[in-house]
Order: C-alpha cells, then sequence, then structure tokens
C-alpha cells in the first residue's frame, strides 16, 4: 500500500545546538517539488542548509546542498521510500549551531528528522486511478446519469454533446475497471464502447 500526505506538515529538532526544521508535502510533479523547495528557500536564507528529496511515481531527486556527499539528500530520499509514500518532497532545513556532527552524525540527524516528520505527518492511501470514455445516446442519458450518481469513488466530467447523445468521461480506481465497464456495456444493452483515456 502506497500513501502520500494530505497536506503539508512541519517538525523541528534541536541535534547538538543545530536546529533541523524538516517540511514535507504532498506534490503532483516534479516542477511543483522544485517550487516547493525553491519557496522554502526563499523563506529562508539565513539557514547554513537546505538539504530536500521527493519522489514522485518512477522519478526522485535529493540533494545535499553543501553538506558532505551522502550524508543529506540520500538519507532523506530513504526515509520517504522506507516510509512507502509518494508524491511527496521534503526539505531539511540546518542552522549550525557551532558542534560538527561528522558524516554519521550528519546521517542520522538528517535522516531522523526526515523520519519522524514523514511518520507525524497525516497520510492518506494513494488509489491509482484512470480515465474511462463511452458514448451514450440520449434514450439512455438520464439513466445512466443517475447510476453514476450512486457509483462510489467515480468521478465524471461534463459530458459532450453531439447529434445522438453525449461523450462521458469518467475517472475512477484503476481496480474498479472491470466491473464499471460491465455495468455501462449492460446499461446501454451492449451499444457504448469503453475505452480507456490516454493521458
Amino acid at each position: 500500500m502506497t500513501e502520500t500526505l494530505t497536506g503539508p506538515f512541519t517538525l523541528e529538532r534541536d541535534i547538538k545546538k543545530s536546529r533541523f526544521v524538516a517540511r514535507a508535502a504532498p506534490v503532483q510533479s516534479g516542477e511543483e517539488a522544485d517550487a516547493f523547495i525553491a519557496g522554502i528557500m526563499a523563506a529562508e536564507p539565513d539557514a547554513t542548509h537546505h538539504c530536500w528529496a521527493w519522489q514522485v511515481g518512477p522519478h526522485c531527486r535529493c540533494h545535499d546542498a553543501g553538506e558532505p556527499s551522502g550524508t543529506a539528500g540520500r538519507p532523506i530520499l530513504q526515509m520517504i521510500t522506507a516510509q512507502k509514500l509518494d508524491l511527496v518532497a521534503i526539505v531539511v532545513t540546518r542552522w549550525f549551531g557551532g558542534i560538527k556532527l561528522g558524516a554519521g552524525g550528519l546521517v542520522r540527524a538528517y535522516g531522523g528528522t526526515a523520519a519522524e516528520c514523514l511518520r507525524e505527518a497525516p497520510k492518506e492511501e494513494l488509489i491509482e486511478r484512470i480515465r474511462l470514455s463511452f458514448h451514450c445516446p440520449f434514450s439512455l442519458l438520464a439513466l445512466m446519469q443517475a447510476r453514476l450518481q450512486e457509483w462510489t469513488g467515480i468521478e465524471s466530467a461534463p459530458p459532450d454533446f453531439d447529434s445522438t447523445g453525449a461523450l462521458i468521461v469518467l475517472s475512477l480506481p484503476v481496480e474498479q475497471q472491470e466491473s464499471i465497464t460491465h455495468r455501462i456495456q449492460d446499461l446501454t444493452s451492449g451499444q457504448a464502447t469503453v475505452s480507456v483515456v490516454e493521458d
């Protein structure tokens, strides 16, 4: 089961006089993650380091932001993976307190702060969705629209009308694809051809 965050979350820790602030947020793309990171960096220009990581589907990135290579960005990214999260960006900001932590200490500080932030952040299950389209004749449109409102977890875009009926596009959880396709074909007595909408 993969999860994502329901909204932004912040957690602060003091480790050997250095202040660490982790900020995590749900994101839909790498561009959105980069904008979230840039916003934090702009808001806290006095910080010593802004180390970060994000995961969006098969894509991920991380950055040590001036800390020794492999001591910050990768440990943060590993915490996203370890907690089976996706569509998440996290920045751990550090204000140096005068005591050096060493490589192992940095890995524990950044990874630990990120882990605690992600553990405590409110989460929700990430349900993979698919879009289906089909043409519905006018004679069956009222019935179809009534049924669509009864089916849970399904979102319907406004219908696109033509001379014989309407093109209907649905968004639904992947695991419901087969049952919904059968229901549509049953309701339209096989008149509707259901196809997957490619993004």
